[in-house]
This record gives structure tokens, C-alpha cells and sequence, in this order.
């Protein structure tokens, strides 16, 4: 039996990602690393989160944080497959038991679903809405299908009209894989065109089973083929530098990339903002629909399940030991060469879970894409080290534009 606890010691605010709808989806992406989480509960009918633990979801969650503000991120599968009724009880119960709180609420969509309704209540309850697009239509297109195989580019675009229709603020999330790779200017471009200002890109890295109902394989496991969409790891540097290059002569201070913020901080020695590039990880955990909670999103496999909200209050599980050993061995379980490496600093190791690959010394636990970001970080290290100049001076970093244009 854990040990309860009844306060969060710690300075560092305690990040839930929920799963209202757990892993039920309207599309059938071909990538997509969720869509098989739903062979975890197939003794349940409905993968619908209860009013009864939405209650103590809240509760607990704002209970649990040390901070003043409190971020809900509602996640999926695809979260719109709750209709607005269930968020409207979101903002009911976030008001009671909120005690003075700042509250707010990130969801993350693929955007289908989106009507003058949903706009409109995001509008007037300051939602950020997160949209999944891959870039222009024949790069969405490739992976991101409807049951029945078509595209759903036209109708995430029609939701994009209608956010902008309603003033309604939006980020968008863009998987990197082996097709749109290849179209980093054209996909950058794009995004801006459609009036994303915060650009998050997640590359694919997947080592799959085909014969199992979780194709899906652990970091740790020996079994298991790239996927034919993952991202090559060259590939995944030009990316980069490709947007990079664009963006540092034209967008700095107006368009904001993730990758390019937390190298950034990263290089003057703060937090990034963004836990695959921190030192180690274990406080962004997941709740699935029945309550399940997990080390990490990309971590719901039994292996990872710390219990369930029922039994064990969330801070309990958050603060637990095998929590935070699950944190501590992302800097812990480093193969040497990623401790004498020049840019560890910079990326820490990225994510536990795209550690697959081997050391030129054969030693396991090498990131995947670790060539890639060396190349994409000595490619900006002169640009990263004019900006940080730049705010040691509290100048603003956007200087650096005309810095490349003199040079």
C-alpha cells in the first residue's frame, strides 16, 4: 500500500494530461501511437470518463498543485468525441473547487469535429485549442485518414476557419515522419500561412510488431522494426535547419517554434518549457478514462501503470517511488557517450522513449535521432550564442535577424 500524501512539497507544478475519451478516435491515422491503447481496455464497453471521476480528477489535480496557476490539457484519442456538455462540467467544477486559482485549459484536437458551438464555448471560456496538421494537404493527407482511407486535410481546415472565424487561440502540432520530411520550407510556410504562431513538431520514431495487438514497443524491449514512417535521423536535422534557416532571418520574436525556444533555453541554462529536453522528467503523467494513470503519455503500457485514482489519491502516484525513479533514469540510464557529448546540455538525452538505437561503442540506450539533433544544434550554435548574448544585455533575441543580414 503507497503512502498517502496530502501536499506537493515541491516548487514544480504537477502536469496531468487526461484522456476523457481514452483512445477513441474519428480517424484512423496510420501512425498514430494511441489508437492500440484501446486493446488495454476491452473488457470496457465505453471509453468515456465519468462525471463522477471528472469530479475527483479536478479536485485532486488542483488540490495537488504548489502553484497559483493550473493547466488542464485534455488529450485523446480525439477529445471533441465528448460532446460540450462534459466540458461544461469541466469549467462548473474547475470554479468549485478552484479557490482562487488561475485556471486554464489546453485541448488537443484533429480538429474534424469543430462547429460554431464548440468555437464559440472555447471563445468564451478561453480555451487553447491544439490542431494536428501535418502541413499542406498531400503531406497531411499522407497519414492522417479516415476510416474509410480517404484524407481529412479539407475538413481540419474547415475547424481552422472556423477557430480563426471566433477568435479562438490556437497552437499547432505537426508529426514529423518520412514523407513530409522531405517538405520542411513548404510545410513551415504553410503553418504560418494558416495563422499558427506556435509551431510544435513531433517526429516519429516507432519500433513495431506487426503480429501483436500492441504493435507498439517499449524503449527497453529487444523485439521490434523501425516503422516504415518513422523519421530518418539525418533527415530530421535538415528539417530543422532547413525552418531554422528561415525563421532566423525573418521570424524571430513573431513565430515561435518549440525546438528553437528550448534550445535557446537550454543554452543560457533555464528550464526549456518542454520535458524531453530537461535533465530528467516523471512529473507529466497521463489519466486515462477509468482513472489509470501512467508515467507518461508515451509510456501507457502495464509496465508504467502507477494505479488508479480510485484507490490511490493522484499526488500519491505522482510522488511515488517508482515515479520518480521513472524520472530520474532518463539522466540515469545515459550511455557514456551521450554524458561526453558537447550538446548534452542542449538536449539531455531528448525523450526516454526514442532511445533505441546503439553507441558507436555498441553501449543500448542512444537516441535515435541523436545524429540529427548533433547536426541540427552545430548548425545553430552561432545564432543560439548571438541571442543569448543578446538577453544577457536584455536586448531582445529578434536582433539576431538583423545580425544574419549584416553578417
Amino acid at each position: 500500500m503507497k503512502k498517502t500524501i496530502t501536499f506537493n512539497p515541491f516548487d514544480k507544478p504537477l502536469y496531468m494530461m487526461a484522456k476523457p475519451a481514452g483512445a477513441s478516435c474519428n480517424l484512423c491515422c496510420d501512425y498514430c501511437y494511441y489508437l492500440e491503447k484501446k486493446h488495454l481496455y476491452e473488457k470496457s464497453r465505453v471509453h468515456r470518463m465519468s462525471d463522477e471521476l471528472l469530479e475527483r480528477f479536478i479536485r485532486e489535480y488542483i488540490e495537488a498543485q504548489p502553484v497559483s496557476e493550473v493547466l488542464f490539457t485534455w488529450h485523446g484519442g480525439e477529445t471533441l468525441l465528448r460532446d460540450i456538455s462534459f466540458y461544461k462540467k469541466v469549467i462548473t467544477l474547475q470554479k468549485r473547487y478552484g479557490r482562487g486559482r488561475i485556471i486554464s485549459n489546453c485541448l488537443q484536437t484533429n480538429g474534424v469535429l469543430l462547429n460554431e458551438e464548440w468555437c464559440r464555448f472555447f471563445r468564451e471560456n478561453n480555451f487553447l485549442i491544439g490542431m494536428s496538421i501535418d502541413g499542406p494537404e498531400h503531406c497531411h493527407d499522407k497519414y492522417r485518414k479516415k476510416f474509410d482511407g480517404s484524407g481529412s486535410f479539407k475538413q481540419v481546415m474547415r475547424g481552422v476557419e472556423l477557430l480563426h472565424r471566433h477568435n479562438v487561440d490556437f497552437n499547432t502540432l505537426s508529426v514529423i515522419n518520412n514523407y513530409n520530411v522531405d517538405y520542411a520550407i513548404e510545410t513551415y510556410r504553410f503553418l504560418k500561412s494558416i495563422g499558427s504562431k506556435y509551431l510544435q513538431f513531433s517526429p516519429i520514431v516507432e519500433r513495431i510488431i506487426l503480429k501483436d495487438s500492441l504493435k507498439l514497443q517499449l524503449p527497453d524491449s529487444e523485439n521490434g522494426d523501425i516503422s516504415p514512417w518513422s523519421v530518418d535521423p539525418i533527415k530530421f536535422g535538415d528539417f530543422y535547419i532547413e525552418i531554422f534557416d528561415e525563421w532566423v532571418k525573418n521570424d524571430v520574436g513573431n513565430i515561435f517554434v518549440q525546438l528553437f525556444d528550448a534550445t535557446l533555453a537550454c543554452w543560457v541554462g533555464v528550464q526549456p518549457g518542454v520535458c524531453i529536453f530537461s535533465e530528467t522528467c516523471g512529473h507529466a503523467g497521463i489519466i486515462e478514462f477509468n482513472g489509470d494513470v501512467y508515467s507518461c503519455d508515451h509510456f501507457v503500457f502495464p509496465k508504467h501503470k502507477l494505479g488508479n485514482i480510485y484507490t490511490t489519491p493522484l499526488l500519491s502516484m505522482m510522488l511515488s517511488e517508482e515515479q520518480t525513479n521513472f524520472g530520474k533514469n532518463k539522466q540515469n540510464a545515459l550511455p557514456l557517450q551521450c554524458k561526453q557529448c558537447e550538446y548534452l546540455k542542449l538536449c539531455n538525452g531528448e525523450c526516454p522513449k526514442n532511445r533505441i538505437a546503439t553507441t558507436d561503442t555498441g553501449e543500448k540506450g542512444l537516441n535515435y535521432l541523436c545524429k540529427g539533433y548533433k547536426k541540427y544544434f552545430k548548425y545553430v550554435s552561432p545564432y543560439m550564442e548571438f541571442m543569448a548574448n543578446e538577453l544577457v544585455y536584455q536586448r531582445p533575441p529578434a536582433n539576431v535577424m538583423q545580425w544574419v543580414k549584416n553578417r
